[in-house]
């Protein structure tokens, strides 16, 4: 495990300084390679790493919006607000991910400083954006299935609005640190970029941003998935009980069931190690950590962007089945005479 210490310098980042040295000469991230936070075998494997989620994820992504722009049957209410979740995943991929792979592949933040705030910036977007379409996601369902308005129906109008409404939050969440409360600096082995987690300078308020970040941008939208799909399965699971002789209902309820389980993981997965560590670093003030671990969430986050089209996306028959069609592949009919049969039974479990 390497420690660190933190030692500030003018405005634009903080360096970690190995435990064992006092000289601060030319360490800046922006100028020379970090290669005294970690051995170059590790800087080159974060770069293949982030070249891989650069493209894949974007390739993903990128067929995602394209199939959904060419078969206008995708063009549902659900399936916009997929389509959103796709294009802040391309944000990521496409910006991010490769500005980590470019910066890893140097082993410093080449880009300076500006490049540093782009990256931090649009990541921040694009994370946000797709944090919040996943609450918004399992709010969808939640309406769709349990009713809880009664005959309201969820029209693609409101899932516009709703969409369009998650990168009003995002915005409200990453722009902040561009105009004096936080800042975007060097983080982790200093070749990616985020919000400011680790001083308590108080001219940027970043203890203020950090808990601002944790309370909106993580616990209302994981309160609201947890809550939405914990009702769900409630339901899915009473009626399944109510209807024990029908096997179509039993397997609806284990089938959707399975898919929420998934989904709160994946959303654990992506999100939990980012907040987790900002709320360490902020509540463990002059304590050493090791600069590897602190950019494993940086990296999972990103990776999102690769596993969020293969939960939301690829285990919608009906998402797969037109892309399968795009891609020239065959089974087309089959997926969608099966998509419309799950819908029919999921459908069956709400209240009429």
């Amino acid at each position: 495990m390497r420690g660190v210490r933190l030692t500030e310098l003018p405005e634009d980042f903080w360096i970690p300084i190995p435990l064992e040295t006092n000289n601060i000469t030319s360490l800046s991230p922006y100028l020379v390679p970090q290669d005294h936070l970690g051995n170059t075998g590790l800087f080159y494997s974060l770069s293949a790493f982030m070249f891989f989620l650069f493209v894949f994820g974007t390739g993903i992504n990128i067929l995602t919006i394209a199939c959904t722009i060419q078969y206008k049957k995708l063009r549902s209410h659900l399936n916009y607000i997929l389509v959103n979740l796709a294009a802040a995943n391309l944000l990521v991929s496409s910006v991010g991910s490769f500005t980590c792979f470019y910066c890893f592949a140097f082993r410093y933040m080449v880009l300076g400083p500006l490049g540093c705030k782009i990256e931090g910036f649009t990541a921040t977007v694009g994370g946000m954006v797709s944090l919040w379409s996943l609450a918004v996601i399992a709010f969808e369902r939640w309406l769709v299935v349990c009713k809880p308005l009664g005959n309201f129906i969820f029209k693609p109008n409101h899932a516009i609005a709703c969409c369009a409404l998650t990168w009003v939050f995002a915005l409200f969440a990453a722009v902040p640190p561009l105009v004096g409360w936080s800042r975007y600096i060097p983080e982790g082995l200093q070749c990616s970029c985020g919000p400011d987690w680790y001083t308590t300078n108080n001219k940027f308020n970043n203890e203020s941003y950090v808990m601002f970040l944790f309370c909106f941008c993580f616990a209302v939208p994981f309160s609201t998935i947890v809550f939405c799909y914990s009702q769900l399965l409630f339901m899915l699971k009473s009626a399944a009980k109510a209807q024990a002789e029908s096997v179509s209902t039993q397997k609806a309820e284990k089938e959707v069931t399975r898919m929420v389980v998934v989904m709160v993981l994946g959303f654990l997965v992506c999100y939990v190690p980012y907040a987790s560590f900002a709320l360490w670093v902020v509540n463990h003030r002059g304590e050493t950590f090791d600069l590897r671990l602190a950019t494993i969430p940086s990296c999972v986050s990103k990776a999102s962007t690769v596993y969020n089209p293969v939960i939301y996306i690829f285990l919608n028959k009906q998402f797969r089945s037109c892309i399968k069609k795009m891609l020239g592949m065959t089974g087309d009919d089959e997926d969608e005479s099966s998509s419309s049969q799950s819908v029919t039974e999921v459908s069956k479990v709400g209240p009429s």
